[in-house]
This record gives C-alpha cells, sequence and structure tokens, in this order.
C-alpha cells in the first residue's frame, strides 16, 4: 500500500471583521479568536506546517506553536473592491450573481471557480509528498478542498459552513478523502 498523505486544515480564528459581517481584509485575530485557539500542536500532527500569508492565518499558527512555511496558494479568496466592506454595503443584485455564480466576479477579484483551480493545484503538489502536513488557512480555502475531495461542483462551496479555529482532515492515498470526527 502507498504512503498516505494527512491533511489537516486548520481555519483561522475569529477576526473583528468576521465578528462585523465585514469582507475580510489582512485584519490580525481578535481577542476571542485568540482565545480561540488550543495552543500546540501534538507533533505527531504535523510534520510540516504551512499558512497562508495573511497575518490572521500567521498569527493563528503562531499560537498553534507551528513555525509554518508561508505558501502563496493558500491565500483567501480575493474579493477584490468589497475588501474590508461590510455586507450591507454591496449591491444586493452583484451579491446574487456572486452567491449564485461560481464564475462571477462583481468585486473585480477571484471567482470561486478561480480559486478552486489554485487549492487544486496545491492538493495536486501536496499529494506527491507523503507526509503529515497542517496548513493553517482561511474557511474559503477549506471549502474548496472539501468540495475537490467530495468531487463536488462549485455550486456547493457556499453550502459548507466552516468554523473559527475549526480542523478539517483530508487523506490522500490514491483519492483525497475526508474524515469526519477529527479532533
Amino acid at each position: 500500500m502507498s504512503e498516505v498523505v494527512r491533511l489537516t486544515l486548520v481555519s483561522h480564528a475569529m477576526t473583528d471583521a468576521m465578528a462585523a459581517g465585514r469582507f475580510p481584509d489582512d485584519e490580525p485575530l481578535n481577542a476571542l479568536g485568540q482565545s480561540q485557539i488550543d495552543a500546540g500542536v501534538d507533533q505527531r500532527e504535523a510534520e510540516v506546517a504551512v499558512s497562508a500569508p495573511e497575518r490572521r492565518a500567521r498569527h493563528t499558527a503562531e499560537l498553534l506553536g507551528l513555525q509554518p512555511r508561508v505558501e502563496p496558494r493558500l491565500a483567501d479568496l480575493d474579493v477584490g473592491r468589497w475588501r474590508g466592506h461590510e455586507l450591507a454595503a454591496v449591491q444586493p443584485e452583484q451579491l446574487a450573481t456572486w452567491l449564485s455564480e461560481p464564475d462571477s466576479t462583481p468585486h473585480g477579484g477571484e471567482s470561486v471557480v478561480a480559486l478552486i483551480t489554485r487549492v487544486r493545484d496545491w492538493m495536486d503538489d501536496v499529494s506527491r509528498q507523503p507526509a503529515r502536513l497542517m496548513a493553517v488557512t482561511h474557511p474559503a480555502v477549506i471549502r474548496a478542498a472539501i468540495l475537490i475531495a467530495l468531487e463536488s461542483p462549485p455550486k456547493s462551496f457556499w453550502r459548507i459552513d466552516i468554523a473559527p479555529a475549526s480542523r478539517t482532515v483530508l487523506h490522500f492515498h490514491g483519492r483525497w478523502t475526508l474524515r469526519w470526527g477529527q479532533r
């Protein structure tokens, strides 16, 4: 049997933007977010650690006791000109289009389909290097990874809710599988 890749995806903890219903910017964790982190990672859980480039992901990794390498392909979904704005400030038709058409970019940033392609490219690279990898990233990236593992369509993207500071575990042994109920 081939060696298995264990990929633990950790969602960054709470930020003020999340709490206020704003589109993210490169903000740090807030006080609640800092308290959400279980300090220290069992060393058997991660031989390799990577992090998205944004402060909120790097700060979460720090609080976990990791010293990750920054992986640009784990960056959050680029919401273009909506970055930092409240959800209510977006024109309802544009928001409806964005939420229902995964290849749309009414914000001028990145489409959900483009994000899924970027994450798939990274996961393909990860699948060729058997290891226990921990990646601290964003809910959008984790949603994309789940869709890839389950071979689900991009229109299912918004049906997955990823909690702050949560962990999602995937294994690769010829194909990606989702391991539910991991701690």
